[in-house]
C-alpha cells in the first residue's frame, strides 16, 4: 500500500528526530554533557536548529532524552536476562552482574551515563537529574526484589549494598584490569549475600 505524503512526513521527522537524539547521546556520553552545545549537536547531525528546538524544546529537553533512552536500554537488557531466572533469584543476579561487569570492563566505557550527567547538574529539580534518580532508585527496587526470593533477613540493606556495589563498578572502570570486572563484582556480591544470611 502507498504511503501518503502525511505518512512520509510523519516518519521524515520520527527520523530527524532520531538522529538528532542518536547524534546528541553519543556526544553527550563521550565529551558531557555540559562540553556539548546545541550547534555542535545539529553540525554532527546534519539538520537544522529550528529542527532540534522542534523536536526538543531546550537543551535540557534533549538531555533528559537521552537518560530516557539510555534507561529503556538497560532495563530492556535486565528484563532479557531476568526472564531466563523466573524460579533462581541467585542465577539472575549473577547474570545481571555478568552483563553489567562485561560493559564496565569494556575499555571505552565512560561510566554509567546516569552517574555521569548528575554529577554534572547537582540541581535535584533539573530535568535530567529528575531521570537519573529515578533510574537508580528503579535499580534499587529491583534488586530488593531479588534479595526478598533470597530470602535474606533484610532484604533492603542488601540491596543496598548491592546498589552501592554495581555503581561503585560503574564509576571504577579506569582501575580494572581487563576481564576482572565480572569476577570482581559477583564475588563482592557473593560476600555480602552470605553476610546477610548471618548478620
Amino acid at each position: 500500500m502507498p504511503r501518503t505524503a502525511a505518512g512520509r512526513a510523519d516518519q521524515a521527522g520520527i527520523d530527524v528526530k532520531e538522529r538528532i537524539l542518536e547524534t546528541a547521546s553519543d556526544l553527550f556520553y563521550k565529551q558531557g554533557v555540559r562540553a556539548v552545545g546545541v550547534d555542535l549537536v545539529v553540525d554532527k547531525a546534519g539538520v537544522a536548529k529550528t529542527s532540534l528546538y522542534r523536536h526538543f524544546g531546550t537543551k535540557d529537553d534533549l538531555v533528559a532524552a537521552f537518560l530516557e533512552r539510555e534507561d529503556r536500554c538497560f532495563w530492556e537488557t535486565w528484563d532479557r536476562v531476568a526472564a531466563q531466572f523466573a524460579e533462581d533469584p541467585m542465577g539472575e543476579l549473577d547474570a545481571q552482574l555478568e552483563w553489567i561487569g562485561s560493559r564496565a570492563g569494556q575499555p571505552d566505557y565512560r561510566g554509567c551515563p546516569q552517574l555521569n550527567v548528575a554529577a554534572e547538574f547537582p540541581e535535584a529539580d533539573h530535568p535530567a537529574r529528575k531521570v537519573s534518580t529515578a533510574h537508580k532508585r528503579e535499580l534499587r527496587q529491583r534488586l530488593k526484589l531479588i534479595a526478598s526470593r533470597l530470602n535474606v533477613a533484610d532484604p533492603d540493606l542488601l540491596a543496598g549494598q548491592l546498589a552501592v556495589l554495581i555503581n561503585g563498578a560503574f564509576v571504577s572502570a579506569q582501575i580494572f584490569e581487563a576481564g576482572e570486572a565480572v569476577r570482581l563484582l559477583q564475588n563482592a556480591a557473593g560476600v555480602l549475600i552470605s553476610a546477610s544470611y548471618t548478620g
